[in-house]
Formats: C-alpha cells, sequence, structure tokens
C-alpha cells in the first residue's frame, strides 16, 4: 500500500512541475502568478530565445526584466507596480537584439486579507520547555496564598534562628575574655 500510495504522489507532483502556468497566446512567454496584483513579485519564462540572455518589458514593471538560462529557455523575476490601475499590459521580450515575443499581462485586483479567527496574543501558557513551570503560570483562584499555620510556623523558625545566632555570639564574647 506505501508503494501504491508514492507512484501516485510522484504522479502528481510530476504532472504539476510539467503543467505550464500562463503562456501567452502568441507563444513563449510565461508569468507566474497569472493575473498578479499591484506590487506584487512575478517570475517570466521565455522560451524560443536565441542566445543567454534577453530583456522584459513593460509599463506595468517597476523595472525592466534580465532574462537568464540556456537552451532556448530564459527565466527571470520584477515587480509589478504599486501604483499600477487594474488592466491589460503589453510586455516585449527582447533576445539578441531584436524584439522576439510580444505577450499581454493582465494585473488583476489585490486579494482582500482573510479576517483572523485565532486570537491576537496567546491565552494561556505554552507547555515548552522550562521544567514544566508553565502549569505553575497559570491563576488558581483556589489557591489563596499562606495561611495562620504558614505564618506562625515560619515564626518560630525565624525566633530559632535568633536564639541560635544569640548563644554562639555569646560563647564567642566568653571564651575571648
Amino acid at each position: 500500500m506505501s508503494s501504491l500510495r508514492l507512484t501516485l504522489c510522484t504522479g502528481v507532483l510530476v504532472a504539476a512541475a510539467l503543467t505550464p502556468t500562463a503562456y501567452a497566446a502568441d507563444g513563449g512567454v510565461s508569468v507566474e502568478p497569472a493575473a498578479p496584483a499591484p506590487g506584487t513579485d512575478i517570475a517570466l519564462r521565455v522560451t524560443d530565445c536565441p542566445g543567454s540572455t534577453a530583456v522584459a518589458a513593460s509599463a506595468a514593471f517597476v523595472a525592466d526584466a534580465r532574462l537568464t538560462g540556456s537552451g532556448g529557455t530564459l527565466t527571470g523575476e520584477t515587480r509589478v507596480r504599486t501604483s499600477l490601475e487594474v488592466g491589460v499590459y503589453a510586455v516585449k521580450v527582447t533576445c539578441g537584439g531584436n524584439v522576439r515575443h510580444t505577450s499581454d499581462l493582465t494585473v488583476g485586483t489585490p486579494a482582500t486579507p482573510a479576517t483572523p479567527t485565532a486570537h491576537a496574543s496567546p491565552v494561556a501558557p505554552v507547555s515548552a520547555g522550562g521544567g514544566g513551570t508553565a502549569r505553575l503560570a497559570t491563576v488558581d483562584e483556589s489557591r489563596t496564598g499562606p495561611g495562620t499555620a504558614h505564618t506562625v510556623t515560619g515564626l518560630v523558625l525565624a525566633g530559632i534562628a535568633a536564639v541560635a545566632v544569640a548563644l554562639r555570639s555569646a560563647r564567642r564574647s566568653r571564651g575571648t575574655d
């Protein structure tokens, strides 16, 4: 059963790796993500480009994308301008000094962030090391602190200590006379 599951997972991974992202209709240019929002980093991939370098330029980009690679497949990254409006923008890829590919980039709307469902801060101590001290940090309303018995015991022990110190100092002072 493990080999069947391994085979299925491997097949899914191979299929995902070989699936193109968003190729332009006029061929060879892909953008990941396919419809980026303003301010998003994007990855470009161009096929059928002679040489090992190319430049992808667009009014939608913060800066031209420098594409590098070999075997006709070149890749690079850039960022979509944050002040850009939603729409379609032209992308021109220059390979070997000539504009080899032109494509359209669709800039989408920014995704709205999901409302968090968890608490903004922890509500209980985490049992993470400390020798089990996390459970001691919790507030136990049934415990109120030391009572009368504890107070009396403390006073008796303090009195015994005071008498022992007084006796010892008296013995020392008698021995030096």
